[in-house]
């Protein structure tokens, strides 16, 4: 049975083997309650532990403020898949200086969606060689799929992840309430339209935390 070690391992011998002559930008996607922080965090700490800067940074960062995330309406599925994030700052400040001819100078985030408020987070130089390991819904978008150059998308379905997500304090338990609609139908529209686990480096059945295991690619 492969375990959670094994899995993240296999994961950072991959970003290793890119070419380290540029920042390596590695994204974790997955619908909400996947675990694509805590998975993120693991990868991330495993890099560490291997000798290579890393970056760590979430889509969380780079909310719309509230205006714009329901100017569709709070229960609006498009309002989700369209309005939740500044995906033209995210990229400014922070995908594409880490990319190809950029100058390695960054900013982590733009917003605290917890309070409500723009943060003023101070510009950050990344070593050469470093590896940005970011989290977040919607990572496969086509405004952000060209920036990764390893990315990783848990499978998880809805029926575990929204219970998951809840248990940590956020939103009802049940897929089927009202309140969950939003999201669910939006992530649904995301992965219609952009289908992450065809466009992911890897795929990694995560509904089991305690037993993982890569789907794709096999061996």
């Amino acid at each position: 049975m492969t375990s959670r070690a094994d899995v993240v391992a296999r994961v950072a011998a991959d970003v290793l083997a890119l070419s380290a002559a540029a920042i390596r930008r590695v994204a974790v996607d997955g619908v909400d309650g996947a675990g694509k922080t805590y998975f993120a965090d693991e990868l991330g700490a495993e890099l560490v532990r291997r000798g290579t800067c890393v970056v760590r940074a979430s889509v969380d960062g780079f909310h719309n403020p509230p205006a714009v995330r329901y100017r569709r309406g709070c229960s609006s599925p498009e309002g989700f898949f369209r309005d939740s994030y500044d995906y033209d700052r995210l990229r400014r400040l922070l995908l594409d200086p880490l990319g190809p001819g950029g100058d390695g100078r960054y900013v982590r985030r733009i917003y605290d969606w917890q309070a409500e408020r723009p943060v003023d987070c101070p510009v950050e130089e990344a070593l050469p060689g470093s590896v940005l390991v970011f989290d977040g819904i919607f990572a496969h978008r086509d405004e952000l799929v060209a920036c990764w150059d390893y990315s990783i998308w848990l499978d998880v379905p809805f029926e575990v992840s929204i219970p998951r997500g809840a248990g940590r304090g956020y939103g009802d338990p049940d897929p089927a309430a009202p309140a969950n609609r939003r999201y669910i139908e939006g992530q649904r529209r995301y992965l219609a339209a952009c289908r992450p686990c065809e466009r992911a480096s890897v795929v990694v059945d995560n509904e089991h935390l305690d037993r993982p295991r890569v789907t794709h690619p096999p061996g």
